[in-house]
């Protein structure tokens, strides 16, 4: 009986071939990421931190000078229907957001329809005589001493911006105003106003002409969209006991968009140009703001500049009901992390940072000590 024998060079390439269908078929869902290592270890990472963390989805963008490195999604967007989680996945984005309505504050500024140091009291009618030494850089910082949360905000009352921040208007300043950093998104919804105001157009339309058409950023929408969004998440909470979280009605400044991690990827790219904005305007952004009495904090427009174990970082998290997120940017490294989950019980950013890790130089640096 003759046996056939099969060209050594042929059985390689056949064995190759079956290797990298293997990985293909347990690649993540809607991974845009090229098969080139055996294993991927950004895959297992994030699916063991699934299940660590009872993370019901989760969407990632890593990306490196801009261009995207790594994209996928894991887990499910929606339980009842089993619908993957996938780059195209909409999520609520929480506070990620206020790097917008900083944008859009900046474009004005370019306009010259506005400074950043101008009081607030040219832009909004009525404001009280505590907030006379209050400019457009205080909100942006968080400097301005104004409460956190207005009165007057409810998740479930469809309101004016005008309103909300009125309402904060006879409550006292909880410091004076430049002294101090403390979070608060009342700023935020004050910011909202004045942009409206000043371009003579609703903040949402002037974001979605100025900002994200312009990116190419079509499913980056309001969190009140009437619009039917195929990819749109679920949003969960509590991870110990799992189900679905209360969806609020009322449009918030401070958390106002829904996005995907493909979108946010354009928008990082466009942070590597001028356009929309300059790097002179960049870098006033991603400058510690300075108090009163000659110290810094490190927080810009729109934007955390808290250093990570000595590494410089650009970052934003964002949460709302059912959803948090995280968008770390490693300005020397030129690598940047963006984390959209659907649960609210779950440590997003250490989700991000063990990503990182895994892409930086010195990853020890990332991580400390993970």
């Amino acid at each position: 009986m003759t046996r056939l024998r099969m060209p050594l060079a042929l059985v390689a390439l056949l064995l190759t071939a079956l290797i990298t269908a293997a990985h293909l078929v347990a690649a993540p869902h809607g991974s845009r990421q090229a098969a080139a290592a055996p294993v991927d270890r950004t895959d297992e990472y994030i699916r063991a931190e699934l299940q660590r963390q009872k993370i019901p989805g989760l969407s990632l963008a890593v990306l490196q000078d801009g261009k995207i490195v790594k994209i996928a999604g894991y887990g499910v967007a929606d339980r009842k229907s089993g619908a993957a989680a996938s780059p195209d996945t909409v999520y609520k984005v929480g506070s990620i957001s206020k790097q917008f309505i900083a944008t859009g504050i900046m474009l004005l500024v370019q306009e010259g329809k506005l400074r950043v140091d101008d009081p607030v009291s040219k832009h909004l009618d009525g404001t009280p005589p505590s907030w006379s030494g209050i400019t457009i850089r205080h909100l942006l910082t968080h400097t301005s001493g104004i409460q956190r949360e207005a009165p007057a905000f409810d998740p479930w009352k469809v309101q004016s911006d005008s309103d909300v921040v009125r309402s904060a208007y006879p409550l006292p300043l909880r410091f004076p105003t430049g002294s101090k950093w403390e979070y608060c998104n009342t700023g935020y919804f004050a910011l909202a106003e004045i942009i409206s105001r000043v371009s003579g157009t609703p903040w949402v339309e002037y974001l979605r002409l100025k900002v994200f058409e312009p990116a190419g950023m079509r499913s980056t929408w309001p969190t009140n969209t009437t619009q039917a969004l195929a990819n749109r998440a679920t949003g969960y909470t509590d991870n110990d006991n799992t189900r679905e979280a209360a969806n609020w009605t009322a449009l918030r400044p401070s958390g106002a968009f829904l996005s995907t991690v493909a979108d946010l990827a354009k928008w990082e790219a466009r942070l590597y140009t001028d356009t929309p904005l300059p790097e002179a305007t960049r870098r006033d952004m991603w400058t510690p703001v300075t108090l009163t009495d000659g110290t810094t904090h490190p927080y810009g427009f729109g934007w955390g500049l808290d250093p990570l174990n000595g590494r410089r970082q650009v970052r934003h998290g964002g949460s709302l009901p059912g959803f948090i997120s995280e968008y770390a940017r490693f300005v020397d490294d030129r690598v940047s992390v963006i984390v959209l989950m659907n649960m609210d019980d779950a440590d997003v950013r250490e989700v991000a940072r063990g990503v990182a890790a895994l892409y930086l130089r010195d990853a020890t640096a990332a991580t400390g000590a993970r």
